[in-house]
């Protein structure tokens, strides 16, 4: 399937807020919990500091990725009295369109690099 120009401009996003919204592909997050899953979806290569989350998470409410999700109250029995002051957030339609379209981009120039042998196929060592 080929993209649209739509989805091509769409698209467009950092590394940073690609990783948040893949990770909050998984459900909704709070911040610790979305920093924690970046480093695990990046091996560690990727850490990001909670300043930089937070002004993203706000930037990306703002874009309508992103939502706040519940009331910290409803989540305080599931994680203990820390839960009462986190910040839950939840990816929107708007936000899995855009992190679906930048996974396609991303294969097809993997794609690419494989064809002109810069990184191997999968499965295969190198």
């Amino acid at each position: 399937m080929k993209p649209s120009p739509t989805t091509d401009k769409l698209a467009a996003v950092n590394q940073r807020d690609f990783l948040i919204l893949l990770a909050l592909t998984e459900g909704p997050r709070h911040g610790y919990g979305l920093l924690k899953d970046v480093m695990r979806l990046t091996d560690g290569e990727v850490k990001l500091d909670p300043a930089n989350l937070y002004r993203s998470a706000k930037k990306m409410i703002e874009q309508g990725l992103i939502e706040p999700h519940g009331t910290p109250k409803d989540f305080a029995s599931l994680a203990g009295s820390n839960a009462a002051r986190r910040q839950y957030f939840a990816i929107t339609e708007k936000g899995l369109s855009l992190v679906r379209a930048e996974a396609a981009r991303m294969d097809r120039l993997a794609r690419f690099a494989r064809a002109r042998k810069l990184i191997p196929e999968p499965g295969s060592r190198r």
